[in-house]
């Protein structure tokens, strides 16, 4: 089985990550690192963690451990990315892995000369209703595919929230921003060429609160706002010439919405609905990235692929401080 360490006892993996490693089929929780030691032992009791340590640097160094989650704040995702590599450890690293495409290729250098496996932890990808818009859009279900809209919202004010935080990464182009532009990517195998975007900051915190944004991929485009200050919402559609599907709760699905899509035909007057009850995304995604750090084929999602996600919102931040296009 794979020992997994965790860096951190922040929220996403108490609430998310660790009980996804408890309940998986080829992964143990076996130790858990907070720089407080207490939180750490008291985190791993709840979750059956065998170890505790006081510091990251010790569970990197422990040989009870295989492979680390890293959900720490954003601004330090690359460092202690690094810093597991090195320490020869599989990592999987909550997104946004970096705030600037240029600081990944180094880690693609050290991943090769370790030889270790380490993905963006983008768990839509492995969501069954991802995969099948992808496999209906291939498959020419909607005909030609036009125009992609999105959003994603929800209301957070708390100027403790890391979120709220300028200097640990925060912002909603950060923090919910890659989702419309991975899911995109990844549902269409496409990759946008150019940006326009209109980005609002807070006063006080500095943090970008509200993004319109258009994104050019040739073929079609991509339309989507983003706010960490109005009512939780969450919608993608992909309209085509003969129809258009829609993804309900697409990102937090059983949070936002129930697990389903919607295909809808050309006339609007029948549609399909593809429902995934009880789907565990997170499940799912530590599963996936077990079997391929074990050697298996399993697609995961690449840190070449984390460049080319992470260059559209560097492309996205540029356009915005600008009245026009911005290459990609």
């Amino acid at each position: 089985m794979f020992r997994w360490g965790v860096l951190s006892t922040a929220k996403i993996g108490r609430e998310q990550l660790l009980p996804a490693i408890v309940d998986s089929e080829n992964g143990v929780l076996s130790a858990i690192a907070s720089r407080d030691l207490a939180k750490a032992k008291a985190l791993g009791e709840r979750f059956g963690a065998r170890h505790a340590f006081g510091s990251y640097e010790e569970l990197l160094a422990s040989k009870e451990v295989d492979g680390v989650y890293i959900p720490l704040p954003t601004s330090r995702h690359v460092e202690w990315t690094a810093k597991a590599i090195e320490a020869g450890k599989h990592v999987l690293v909550e997104k946004p892995l970096a705030l600037d495409a240029k600081d990944i290729p180094p880690l693609i250098k050290l991943r090769d000369q370790k030889k270790v496996q380490v993905c963006e932890a983008f768990m839509v990808v492995y969501h069954p209703q991802w995969i099948k818009v992808r496999d209906l859009i291939a498959g020419g279900a909607i005909g030609r595919l036009r125009h992609v809209q999105g959003a994603f919202s929800y209301y957070n004010v708390d100027p403790k929230n890391m979120r709220n935080q300028l200097d640990l990464g925060g912002g909603a182009l950060p923090d919910i921003g890659v989702y419309p532009t991975v899911s995109t990517r990844f549902s269409t195998g496409k990759e946008p060429l150019r940006v326009q975007a209109t980005i609002e900051r807070d006063k006080t915190f500095g943090t970008d609160i509200y993004s319109s944004i258009r994104a050019d991929f040739g073929d079609f485009e991509l339309s989507f706002y983003l706010s960490t200050q109005m009512a939780a919402r969450q919608v993608m559609v992909f309209h085509g010439e003969k129809g258009f599907i829609e993804v309900f709760g697409p990102f937090n699905a059983g949070l936002y919405e129930h697990h389903r899509i919607e295909l809808h035909n050309q006339n609007h007057t029948e549609a399909q609905v593809f429902r995934f009850p009880g789907t565990q995304q997170y499940r799912l995604e530590c599963e996936a990235f077990v079997r391929a750090a074990q050697g298996g084929k399993d697609r995961v999602f690449t840190l070449e692929e984390s460049v080319l996600n992470q260059k559209v919102i560097d492309a996205i931040f540029r356009a915005g401080e600008k009245d026009g296009w911005d290459n990609v």
